[in-house]
């Protein structure tokens, strides 16, 4: 009887089915966003919706445990991102931290994460060194990156008979990258870029930039800049009339459908972008935009809506594995495809890069628009495999070689 006792006791403490296996009875996510300043409308409360959609969709429980939502201003600053990583870490015990803020916060965090072999899913942040010289075996970069972008709209644009460019580059890291990233697809496509020029970040006035893209004559002129640059470089450029003459189009490196809203399709019109998302693609895609507008009254980004399809996947995992313990969830979700109103059959490299295809995007003319918010016209689908950067060419050092 004795012997029948300790062997009951034994099977419950060792075997792994017979007790329950979320850590403190609660899944918790943290997000990690830009509340207050730049991004904070193409991220921000945003991403904090298409999360709790996500969560939604699972009756707010995983694994028989409620799953919990912690969110936190980044200020853009990667000291007080870390900071915020740690104590949710070690104080309030975050299982999976999400969003990302921009590059420098995810580096930052991502380290940290490493170090406490805790779970990473960037959707808001695009440094390709993420799950390159800097990746992580406990992170996975979910949405884009600047290789993907930049190759997506060269390669799209290129395939679209846009042969010759010529770049209006913001004179810093993020820029060049994605100038001479795109700059090498054209190239390798059988296109030439005719010229470049470079503008100091938070440029007010494009107007001398401009003249030397329409002088040069090219087809297409590349905007590797992002945010007021992009926008105030687009608006000009409607001013020159540009895009209206139909020789020259312009090409956005990274343009978000809260650009072209802020920015009005009469503006933007002929624009070509390339994103992971867009809400009027299919069925699927339009009945999640809806949801996302009846609580936001706006549509979403592909950041936020990345963020959705990043933590649906994670607590996907958790279900199916019956545990949130990192290892065994992580193995989960690089095993699963990855399937949703955003993602069609994506998957999870060993580098921690998610791969899956691209949409080739331009914006409509005011005429074509049959209502709010639709924008875009779908040029093509691209294939992941054609976007993001080969293994072959990565600095990851968790590659087999």
């Amino acid at each position: 009887m004795m012997r029948r006792t300790v062997a009951a006791l034994l099977f419950v403490i060792f075997c792994p089915t017979a007790q329950a296996q979320i850590s403190d009875d609660v899944v918790k996510i943290g997000l990690l966003t830009d509340m207050s300043s730049l991004y904070s409308e193409a991220t921000g409360a945003g991403s904090a919706e298409a999360i709790r959609l996500a969560i939604a969709d699972f009756g707010g429980k995983v694994a028989g445990k409620p799953v919990e939502l912690l969110t936190a201003d980044c200020q853009l600053k990667a000291d007080v991102g870390a900071s915020i990583a740690n104590e949710w870490f070690d104080q309030r015990k975050v299982d999976v931290i999400v969003g990302g803020c921009n590059s420098a916060v995810a580096l930052a965090v991502q380290d940290i994460a490493r170090r406490k072999n805790k779970i990473a899913l960037w959707s808001e942040a695009g440094s390709s060194d993420l799950t390159g010289k800097a990746c992580s075996p406990t992170s996975i970069q979910w949405t884009y990156d600047t290789y993907a972008l930049a190759r997506a709209v060269a390669k799209g644009v290129v395939s679209e008979g846009g042969k010759t460019w010529f770049f209006l580059t913001a004179d810093y890291a993020f820029g060049q990258s994605l100038e001479r990233d795109a700059s090498d697809v054209v190239t390798a496509a059988g296109g030439k870029v005719l010229g470049r020029v470079r503008h100091p970040l938070n440029t007010a006035d494009f107007s001398s930039f401009l003249l030397q893209a329409q002088s040069s004559g090219a087809q297409i002129i590349g905007l590797a800049n992002a945010a007021n640059d992009m926008t105030n470089s687009i608006k000009q450029a409607a001013e020159f009339r540009i895009p209206q003459g139909g020789k020259q189009r312009l090409a956005g490196l990274l343009v978000l459908i809260t650009d072209v809203h802020a920015l009005g399709i009469q503006t933007t019109q002929g624009l070509v972008l390339a994103s992971g998302f867009y809400w009027n693609r299919d069925a699927e895609s339009r009945a999640w935009g809806k949801r996302f507008f009846e609580k936001m009254h706006r549509m979403p980004t592909m950041l936020q809506a990345g963020l959705y399809s990043a933590v649906h996947h994670y607590l996907s995992a958790v279900q199916a594995a019956g545990t949130d313990k990192t290892s065994v969830v992580l193995e989960k979700m690089r095993s699963t495809p990855v399937n949703d109103m955003m993602v069609h059959d994506g998957r999870i490299r060993e580098d921690g890069r998610m791969i899956y295809d691209f949409l080739l995007l331009q914006v409509k003319q005011p005429s074509e628009s049959k209502e709010p918010w639709d924008y875009y016209q779908v040029l093509r689908t691209l294939r992941g495999d054609e976007i993001f950067r080969p293994l072959a060419e990565s600095t990851c050092p968790l590659i087999k070689r």
